[in-house]
């Protein structure tokens, strides 16, 4: 616990320091009005005004940042244009939901795959296995994530015309009424059950495939790779030869005395790639057309919607302060030596 407490600590300077970036960088980029004007083409002065007023946008810099400030510990990040004029806390509890349903499933698939591909392979080392697994990390790195997104919707939607695959949100809206589903937490495979509609679910499901796949394939290739080198390191090591000599089946030895030392390093690739798909897919979202954070994050930075790239920034900063968080959780799990650092 005093680990993880100590952890935290050090997690809000580094908070502080993005929070000024983001301040002094959109505001001196732009009208610092502009994050809170709800419809900016019927703003009147005297509404202008009282904005200046209200948020102390005639103070200098240094002084509004600490307004600022305030406003984002209370919940008010301004407006985003992008979301049709909300608040950018429910233009942000609007999206999210819908990219970090997406990033599980596409992290669900990078672990499981790369994980196992990586410890075969190094298992298995300059077999065929390994040969055809390094073949296709090598792939997995090289392929534009949009050209592979736009091949799996050639495939599957338009030449096996597969229509619960169609790139048009996250179910098929005309084979399902939103006025028939009530959607308790905006995570719709959790909302379908909720619902008792395992249609619904089934829809959501295939709608969340082939983006999850596209996102998933690239960190795949990368968990591949660092957990075949990592585990190329650990069978090596003397007490992988200790545990060998004893006797013990080799199954044992992978598991329990290989693949846990190598997943220290591992760890640490996974733990970036889901902080950096649940900040926003932007590619995959974009091509299959998901309206999740990714989309609404470039739609903003294109507008100059800059209530939303703030809120959408900070946000960012927040999700790898925690993935960096719990990765180092998970180091001190599996190294208990770490807790001593």
């Amino acid at each position: 616990m005093t680990y993880i407490i100590r952890r935290l600590l050090l997690l809000i300077p580094v908070l502080i320091g993005v929070s000024i970036l983001t301040f002094f960088i959109i505001n001196s980029a732009g009208d610092p009005v502009t994050p809170y004007l709800q419809n900016p083409e019927h703003t009147t002065p005297e509404q202008r005004q009282l904005i200046i007023e209200k948020y102390h946008l005639d103070e200098p810099p240094y002084i509004r940042y600490f307004y600022w400030l305030s406003n984002v510990l209370h919940g008010d990040l301004g407006y985003s244009t992008e979301a049709g004029g909300l608040p950018v806390t429910e233009a942000i509890a609007k999206k999210f939901p819908a990219t970090f349903e997406l990033t599980l499933i596409a992290m669900f698939f990078s672990i499981v795959f790369g994980i196992s591909l990586g410890t075969i392979s190094a298992v298995r080392a300059n077999s065929p296995v390994d040969q055809s697994t390094r073949i296709l990390a090598l792939i997995g790195v090289s392929i534009p994530v949009f050209w592979l997104g736009l091949m799996l919707l050639y495939v599957f939607y338009y030449q096996f015309n597969i229509h619960d695959m169609m790139p048009a949100g996250r179910y098929s809206k005309p084979d399902f009424v939103d006025d028939d589903i009530t959607f308790y937490t905006n995570f719709y495979l959790i909302d379908s059950i909720l619902n008792g509609n395992p249609r619904l679910f089934w829809n959501v499901l295939m709608h969340l495939i082939l983006p999850s796949i596209t996102l998933a394939f690239a960190s795949t290739a990368i968990i591949i790779r660092i957990m075949r080198a990592s585990m190329l390191d650990v069978l090596g090591a003397e007490y992988v030869v200790s545990a060998r000599a004893k006797g013990l089946p080799e199954r044992v030895v992978i598991r329990k005395h290989a693949r846990r030392n190598a997943m220290i390093p591992t760890t640490t690739v996974i733990g970036l790639s889901f902080g950096g798909l649940l900040g926003g897919a932007v590619v995959t979202e974009t091509v299959f057309n998901w309206p999740g954070l990714g989309q609404w994050s470039i739609k903003a930075a294109q507008n100059l919607d800059t209530g939303g790239i703030m809120g959408f920034t900070l946000l960012v900063a927040i999700i790898y302060v925690l993935a960096n968080l719990v990765v180092d959780v998970i180091y001190a799990y599996l190294d208990p030596r770490v807790r001593l650092d």
